[in-house]
C-alpha cells in the first residue's frame, strides 16, 4: 500500500511538470530514489550524431554532465567486451528498441566487458557509477528522445525490480513529455502571432460569442484605448456608433446561434473617429473544429483600418514595373498631390516633364488613366506599422 502510495504520488508530480518545467529536475530526483538509482536524466539522441541533447536531468555534477555530451556519450558500448565504438552502435540499439522497454547497459555488454571500458574507467567509475537504465519514449527513423536512471555502485547492477518500476513510471513520463510538448508549441504559435500581429496597423481584436475581449494587438489597444470608435462597455466590445453597434451585435449574435436567421454575410461595420476620420471594421466569425466536419462558434475577430491610403511598398511598385526613380517619385506624387499641374509645381519641374513620365507610366502599367494608377499604388499598400 505505501509502495502504491508512493507511485501515484509520483506519477501526480511527474503531470505537474508537463505543466511547470521548472519542477522537472525534483521530479528526476523523486523518480531516480524510486526505481533505485542516484541520478536520472530526460535526453535526445541521433543515431551516429553525437552529442545528445540533455532536455532535463538530476544527479550528475556540472562537469560530469558536459563530458558525458560532449565526449563519452558517443562512446557506447560494443557488443563484444573490451572496448568502444565510435558509430554508435549500443545507443543505436537503444534508438531502436521498442518504445517503453527498460534497457541496462549489462543488456548490451557484460559486467566485466563493461568495466573494462574507457567509458567506465574515465567517466562512470570517478563517479560511482556501475549501470545505466533507460527506456525510449519516442522515436523516429534515426533519434528518440530517452530516459535513464543511473545506477551507483551502492545500488548495484540493474535487477528485475529496477525494471519493473521502470515500466510502471515510464509511460507517464512519456505522456507527460507529450503535452509538454504540445503546450510549448501552442505557446511558441501564440507567441510567434501575436508578435506578428502586433507589427500590422491595422487593428486586430477578438471577443467571444459573450462579446468579452479575449485579444487584441498593439493597434487594437489603441482603438480601445481612444474610444471613439470601439469601446469597452461593460466589459464587453461596443462600438461607439448606434448604427454599427447594432451590427456587430447582431454578426455576434448570428454567429452565436448557427440557427439564427441573421445573414452575416455583410460583415463590415463603418467607424467614424471624433476628428471625423473613417475606418472600416471586418468582422469575420471564429469556429472551433470538433472533428467529423462539426464545427462549434467561439466569437468574432474585426479587422480595423482606416479608409485611407496607407504607405506603399514603392520599392516593389518599382521593381514589378521598372520604373526609374524619377517615374516612380511622379507616381507616387500623383496620388498624394493630385494633378499634373500640383506635381510639377511640388516637385519643381515642368508639366511637359510630369506629362512624359505620366505617358511612360501608362505604358509600363498598363494604365489607361490616372484612376487607374492610383489604384495600383493603392494595391500595394503596407499592412504593416511605419
Amino acid at each position: 500500500m505505501q509502495q502504491d502510495h508512493l507511485l501515484s504520488a509520483l506519477i501526480g508530480d511527474i503531470y505537474d511538470a508537463a505543466l511547470d518545467p521548472a519542477r522537472w529536475r525534483d521530479v528526476l530526483a523523486s523518480v531516480a530514489r524510486y526505481i533505485g538509482g542516484s541520478s536520472a536524466s530526460l535526453f535526445s539522441k541521433t543515431a551516429g550524431r553525437p552529442p545528445g541533447l540533455l532536455v532535463y536531468e538530476y544527479g550528475i555534477e556540472p562537469p560530469y554532465r558536459r563530458l558525458y555530451l560532449d565526449q563519452y556519450i558517443k562512446l557506447d558500448p560494443a557488443p563484444s567486451a573490451g572496448h568502444y565504438t565510435r558509430t554508435g552502435a549500443a545507443t543505436t540499439r537503444r534508438i531502436f528498441s521498442e518504445v517503453g522497454q527498460p534497457i541496462a547497459a549489462v543488456d548490451l555488454i557484460s559486467p566485466a566487458g563493461f568495466f573494462e571500458t574507457r567509458f567506465y574507467r574515465e567517466w562512470a567509475h570517478p563517479q560511482g557509477l556501475v549501470d545505466f537504465v533507460s527506456a525510449v519514449l519516442d522515436n523516429s527513423v534515426a533519434s528518440a528522445a530517452m530516459f535513464g536512471v543511473f545506477r551507483h555502485k551502492r545500488d548495484g547492477l540493474t535487477d528485475d525490480g529496477a525494471r519493473q518500476r521502470m515500466r510502471l513510471i515510464v509511460p507517464h513520463i512519456r505522456r507527460a513529455l507529450l503535452v509538454s510538448r504540445l503546450i510549448a508549441t501552442r505557446t511558441f504559435e501564440a507567441e510567434t502571432l501575436a508578435v506578428a500581429f502586433d507589427g500590422l496597423s491595422s487593428g486586430v481584436i477578438v471577443v467571444d460569442i459573450n462579446a468579452d475581449v479575449i485579444y487584441a494587438n498593439l493597434a487594437g489597444h489603441e482603438l480601445l484605448r481612444a474610444g471613439d470608435m470601439l469601446r469597452i462597455n461593460g466589459g464587453r466590445l461596443a462600438a461607439a456608433d448606434m448604427d454599427s453597434d447594432q451590427i456587430l451585435r447582431e454578426v455576434i449574435a448570428a454567429v452565436a446561434d448557427p440557427t439564427s436567421p441573421q445573414s452575416i454575410n455583410d460583415r463590415t461595420l463603418p467607424l467614424v473617429a471624433h476628428d471625423g476620420s473613417h475606418s472600416v471594421a471586418h468582422v469575420l466569425p471564429l469556429t472551433t473544429r470538433l472533428g467529423a466536419g462539426v464545427c462549434s462558434p467561439t466569437g468574432v475577430v474585426l479587422i480595423v483600418h482606416r479608409v485611407a491610403l496607407e504607405k506603399p511598398a514603392s520599392e516593389a511598385i518599382a521593381k514589378l514595373y521598372r520604373l526609374t526613380p524619377s517615374e516612380l517619385r511622379v507616381l507616387l506624387s500623383l496620388v498624394e498631390i493630385g494633378g499634373v499641374p500640383d506635381v510639377a509645381k511640388v516637385l519643381g519641374i515642368s508639366e511637359a516633364t510630369v506629362r512624359t513620365h505620366v505617358a511612360r507610366l501608362f505604358a509600363k502599367t498598363g494604365a489607361a488613366r490616372q484612376a487607374d494608377l492610383v489604384k495600383i499604388v493603392a494595391g500595394f499598400s503596407s499592412p504593416l506599422v511605419g
